[in-house]
């Protein structure tokens, strides 16, 4: 069966581009310019669409809007997004609400298809076209370390409820964002392993460990502003050249 793509575009002549190429590769193609309009094809039939590729500025209702609604109703079809805007925040930001890949216009049509077929794969292998499935299956990095369930913890000046998404450090109240908490989560419930980059990407992200992104450096940046005592000679989340990170809880006093 033809995979089914949704089209969110309100410049017509993209998008009419966008489905005319993407037709000619094969795949069956709708093609939405609001969010609204995308909302309601989604609700009507969620297991029809296997990916959404999503223009970020959107009349009414923005691309990030978009995608957080779908991420709420619990849908974890695979969402391509498409910006003009380049600045690294604009990026976090699209991942903070759970786009799995980010494009900036303009684009080569080629690395477009490309990012297309392999989301479509990766959603194959891991049945995440439709409700959440497990993402860690069928990928390309290698499986965690089965660990222990973590719902809250402290170290050093911080404590942490995952449950409540509570977060303190030194006493003080502070504001973190889901994939934030989501990726600490994963470094305090794997402690003193060494975890790739793919690792991450795989298992936080939900993408293919292959995948080309700064994602992971600027959110280890962020949270290590937020979780360590000096950022820049950090003794919690440590790097390790060519192989990855390492969360330490309680590091000896040399370190």
């Amino acid at each position: 069966m033809r995979a089914h793509i949704m089209v969110v575009e309100d410049e017509q002549h993209l998008g009419v581009g966008i489905k005319y190429n993407l037709e000619a590769e094969g795949y069956r193609v709708s093609l939405v310019e609001d969010g609204p309009a995308a909302l309601k094809l989604i609700d009507h039939s969620p297991q029809s669409i296997d990916l959404v590729i999503l223009d970020l500025m959107l009349p009414g209702m923005s691309g990030y809007t978009v995608c957080q609604r779908i991420r709420e109703a619990g849908l974890g079809l695979p969402v391509l997004m498409l910006s003009a805007r380049t600045l690294p925040e604009d990026r976090t930001r699209g991942f903070d609400v759970g786009a799995n890949q980010y494009m900036s216009k303009p684009f080569e049509l080629d690395e477009m298809l490309s990012r297309v077929k392999n989301l479509l794969q990766i959603s194959q292998h891991t049945g995440t076209s439709g409700k959440t499935g497990n993402a860690s299956a069928g990928n390309h990095a290698p499986p965690p370390i089965p660990s222990q369930k973590v719902d809250a913890i402290e170290f050093g000046q911080v404590a942490v409820d995952f449950r409540t998404h509570q977060v303190r450090v030194a006493g003080k109240p502070v504001r973190m964002t889901p994939k934030e908490l989501r990726l600490l989560r994963y470094f305090v419930e794997n402690p003193e392993r060494v975890i790739s980059r793919s690792e991450l990407l795989v298992h936080v992200w939900e993408v293919s460990g292959n995948v080309q992104t700064r994602a992971v450096d600027q959110f280890i940046a962020r949270l290590r502003r937020i979780i360590e005592p000096a950022p820049a000679t950090p003794i919690h989340l440590l790097t390790l050249r060519d192989a990855g990170y390492r969360f330490v809880l309680h590091p000896e006093p040399e370190q």
